[in-house]
């Protein structure tokens, strides 16, 4: 199954938005996985935040909405970035939206005191070199004793668990399925997406890198981060189903030396 190199700089849209709605729209699900921040990195309310490949935004505005005053959202983007904005203006929070690459965010060296990655937003090329990019611009912009946490799928019960077709549906209009293979530490996958009144709506190839613990903890020791730490086996969704990447997950957290 061929897949684009950058396949994700168009994916994230209107229609992610529907497709992904289980996960990415459920605000109970968005305040569980604030608590999991909150609890693994043991935030203050007066820490600078980089919300890092953060789509709209969703994992900042409650933290807005629970005090907190410096946070950034970074996302490729356009479309999440601007909804963001929008949905922040809703509540008067006053968070940063960039548009921007994650592997180059432009962004002062040594600025922020905590950086996360939510939801499985890393991992997207199959190019190696290219996600340890992120991570090593991650460890640039973060202040000395800065804290990461990188939310990543359980690789193991991902291997143990990954069906080949899996099908949901979004609403009652829209039905997705997901046709996946896994080699080696890649899988790529066909997302078909068929409104029942408009016919096919989306037809995309999508790929990500499975990372185990001992390979991602290597990856984020040899960039220079210290006190790395893996949990596994972290299920965040009420329903019993098949979430895809976020069914079961591994959370890994890291603080610059």
């Amino acid at each position: 199954m061929n897949v684009k190199k950058d396949w994700w700089k168009g994916f994230f849209d209107e229609t992610y938005l529907i497709t992904d709605a289980r996960s990415v729209m459920d605000p109970d699900l968005t305040k569980r996985e604030a608590d999991l921040v909150e609890d693994f990195l043991r935030l203050n309310k007066s820490e600078k935040i980089l919300d890092l490949c953060g789509g709209h935004g969703r994992h900042s505005i409650e933290f807005a909405r629970r005090g907190y005053k410096d946070l950034t959202v970074l996302d490729y983007s356009d479309y999440l970035i601007k909804l963001g904005r929008r949905k922040a203006r809703e509540i008067g929070a006053d968070i940063r939206f960039i548009c921007q690459d994650a592997r180059d965010t432009k962004l002062k060296k040594d600025d922020y005191d905590t950086v996360f990655i939510m939801a499985n937003s890393f991992g997207y090329s199959s190019i190696e070199s290219d996600n340890i990019k992120l991570l090593k611009e991650t460890h640039r912009v973060l202040k000395s004793g800065g804290k990461f946490l990188l939310d990543l799928a359980d690789s193991d019960y991902i291997r143990e668990n990954l069906k080949p077709v899996s099908w949901h549906e979004a609403n009652e209009d829209i039905i997705v399925c997901r046709k996946r293979e896994l080699k080696s530490d890649i899988i790529r996958a066909r997302e078909i997406v068929v409104s029942k009144k408009k016919g096919l709506i989306r037809d995309e190839r999508y790929c990500e890198r499975l990372y185990a613990r001992d390979k991602i903890s290597r990856i984020l020791k040899d960039i220079g981060f210290k006190n790395v730490a893996a949990k596994k086996e972290i299920s965040l969704h009420k329903k019993k189903t098949d979430y895809g990447f976020l069914t079961s997950r591994m959370i890994v957290t890291a603080k610059k030396s």
